[in-house]
């Protein structure tokens, strides 16, 4: 199939604003998420007696996710050391892969503020740790998806390389099923769990308390689903490739290397 043609250049401004931002609206929806719970009407008389309904204000960071969103997968460029035959449902994986890369960098901050705080300053936050925890699921989580549409999570080859093409695309459906039926059994086995931490807003019990549990057992299912997508899009993607052949070299980035060397130059 052909590819979506990469641009001239990639990593633009616009392509980390919209992650950015998408990471900011959302931590509020999220942080005020029993207000939202009680406004749809889904929420306990316990939680009612603890929390107020969301104001108005608070639905504008609501209505801004899905807009960041949708401008997030449109604006997303490839890089070049990326996964070149990208179209259509590999723009949601790789929007999300860039909100991780993004979730890294400010799990390093937090770390890098509460170090500071407690050797320098001698005041150590209560927060830290556990926000820090609370990103570092999340990212763990949407790796996974980018992982899947790059190609790069594990696979042997050994056998893979010596089938004719067509006993490689019956391995293909076969481990695109796989993964289909064990997203499957996860949604439906852990949806009432999910679904009873999220509308009790369970919290994780610490002096901070953030709601790890109530958000990421959802998000755990959330997940699943779209890897299970991102397999069928993958299947569909390389039903027409030409046969491959890998060896130990397919594991170094050759750009990478260049780049290493003209460091070295200099």
């Amino acid at each position: 199939m052909p590819s979506e043609a990469p641009p001239k250049k990639s990593g633009s401004l616009i392509e980390w604003l919209m992650p950015l931002g998408f990471i900011a609206v959302a931590a509020w929806v999220i942080w005020n998420g029993p207000h939202y719970i009680i406004s749809f009407g889904w929420a306990s008389d316990a939680m009612k007696a603890l929390h107020p309904p969301a104001s108005t204000f608070d639905f504008i960071p609501l209505l801004l996710l899905p807009m960041f969103t949708i401008a997030g997968i449109l604006t997303i460029r490839c890089a070049p050391m990326e996964y070149q035959d990208w179209k259509g449902f590999d723009r949601v994986s790789l929007f999300l892969g860039r909100v991780t890369m993004a979730l890294v960098a400010l799990i390093v901050g937090v770390m890098f503020y509460e170090v500071v705080l407690r050797y320098v300053f001698e005041r150590p936050t209560l927060w830290a740790n556990e926000l820090s925890l609370w990103m570092a699921g999340f990212v763990f989580l949407l790796a996974g998806l980018y992982a899947m549409q790059q190609r790069c999570h594990i696979r042997i080859y050994l056998l893979y390389d010596v089938m004719p093409r067509w006993l490689q695309r019956v391995c293909d459906t076969i481990s695109a099923t796989l993964i289909a039926t064990f997203a499957i059994f996860m949604f439906f086995g852990g949806y009432k769990e999910a679904h009873d931490k999220f509308l009790r807003w369970e919290t994780f019990g610490t002096a901070f308390d953030p709601p790890i549990p109530a958000t990421l057992k959802p998000m755990v299912l959330f997940v699943i689903s779209l890897v299970a997508l991102q397999a069928a899009w993958n299947l569909i993607m390389d039903w027409n490739k030409a046969p491959e052949h890998h060896t130990p070299a397919d594991e170094f980035d050759e750009l990478e290397i260049a780049e290493i060397r003209a460091t070295i130059k200099d």
